[in-house]
């Protein structure tokens, strides 16, 4: 099981820490302190983006894409260093912020301007738990699956935003499926969404068909784990049912000859 973002954040505590002793040791007391608390909150984080503990919630991220006040003032180190770094690597890097699917399905990286978001106004599925909401969004339809980086949401938050990215489909509006850089939360759900659209007839096969479209994708073991608990939840179901309806059928067949006879 990879460790992922534990390993980045936990090494960003240890070099702030490492600054902090530094300075200290030239007498900078006052001017050390801001990298003792950078490194105390990258500690936490770390810890709670650990796949044993796993929880998002920590940073405050409401259903809305906002973050309280108390969560921007106490995570701030860690919430501006992602976006800092998210912009860094946007910069040096050639992909496109967002890859059309199929008809109607966009999934890409977080929206931080106008120009990221995919034309026709589209319904946004947001599963990061460290970027905020883009303001121009404000008026997009909106479902947030808060999930750490290279980790994955749980089978039932995949469900749930499957669900809401088919109801808005039905409506015909496009749906945008983002994380931090479209290549592993993101894809996760899409893969999803794509097996219940049926444009795909299971998640690997929806994951070469995106593959195609976006290279870069990477989704790791936890990932395609989720995908596939929820693959068992969600399409053992249907089956049943019809085999059910079969039988009922026959049953009923047989219950009409009867009666004929």
């Amino acid at each position: 099981m990879g460790v992922g973002i534990s390993v980045l954040i936990g090494l960003k505590a240890a070099s702030s820490f490492f600054v902090f002793t530094c300075l200290r040791m030239f007498g900078f007391t006052f001017l050390s302190l801001p990298f003792l608390y950078a490194s105390l909150v990258s500690l936490l984080v770390s810890l709670a983006a650990h796949p044993l503990i796993n929880l998002p919630m920590l940073l405050g991220k409401n259903p809305d894409g906002s973050f309280p006040i108390w969560a921007i003032v106490m995570f701030s180190p860690f919430l501006y260093f992602v976006r800092f770094f998210s912009m860094l690597r946007r910069f040096s890097s050639r992909e496109e912020s967002y890859t059309e699917i199929c008809e109607g399905i966009y999934v890409g990286g977080w929206p931080s301007s106008p120009d990221k978001l995919p034309p026709g106004d589209p319904a946004i599925v947001d599963c990061t738990c460290e970027f905020p909401r883009a303001s121009h969004s404000a008026g997009n339809a909106y479902f947030c699956v808060p999930t750490w980086d290279t980790r994955s949401p749980q089978p039932s938050e995949i469900e749930m935003a499957v669900r809401w990215a088919c109801r808005k489909r039905e409506q015909k509006r496009p749906v945008f499926v983002h994380c931090a850089y479209g290549h592993g939360r993101s894809v996760c759900v899409t893969c999803a969404l794509l097996v219940a659209l049926g444009v795909a007839e299971g998640w690997k096969n929806a994951e070469r068909l995106i593959r195609e479209k976006r290279p870069y994708i990477r989704m790791n073991s936890l990932h395609r784990k989720a995908l596939e608990e929820w693959s068992k939840h969600r399409l053992s179901s249907p089956k049943r049912n019809e085999e059910m309806d079969v039988s009922c059928v026959i049953r009923s067949n047989s219950s009409v000859g009867s009666s004929n006879r």
